[in-house]
């Protein structure tokens, strides 16, 4: 391969990783324009009960997601395979989750993302999503029913939904 093209690969796989975790901050603040701006506007989603187009999948979870509860979102071992503008992107995820229906009842997940990535435009994000799920813990914790003052006592700020969580302060700061 040569120096442009190894440069162009690396390129493409920040640009993959990028959306990654663009991804996941979407999810857990419910910022609509950061899960929007992860997926093609064509994009399917097989996500659990939810196997459509993956602007639905966005509009029915942040329905849900927007109710309140806690979640967090991490990837990792993210192995891309390039084939032109295109690629197959694996990556682990681990997710915990509480709902407001239920905030004391965490569900911790693990599992992997199957993508297969488009670049169109110069542009890389998931045409094509399915979650694979390799392990599920479900546990009782009282504690997560607490108003996030006791909960976190002094260990301040906590997480919050955009645009509320202090990331979307620091970004703004950055840009003006």
């Amino acid at each position: 391969m040569s120096d442009a093209g190894a440069l162009q690969a690396l390129l493409a796989r920040e640009a993959i990783r990028d959306c990654l975790y663009r991804y996941c901050r979407g999810i857990d603040r419910c910022d609509e324009a950061a899960l929007r701006a992860a997926y093609w506007p064509d994009a399917t989603d097989c996500h659990g009960a939810w196997n459509g187009s993956a602007s639905g999948f966005i509009d029915q979870a942040l329905a849900r997601l927007r109710q309140g509860g806690r979640r967090v979102h991490q990837v990792s071992n993210i192995l891309i395979a390039l084939a032109g503008d295109t690629a197959a992107v694996e990556s682990s995820f681990i997710a915990l989750q509480a709902t407001a229906a239920q905030p004391a009842h965490e569900t911790f997940l693990c599992g992997r993302y199957a993508d297969r990535f488009e670049c169109r435009g110069g542009e890389w994000r998931i045409a094509a999503r399915t979650v694979v799920y390799d392990w599920i813990e479900e546990r009782e914790r009282p504690e997560l029913a607490q108003p996030d003052a006791r909960l976190f006592g002094p260990r301040q700020p906590t997480g919050a939904m955009a645009p509320a969580d202090p990331i979307y302060a620091l970004l703004a700061a950055l840009r003006g």
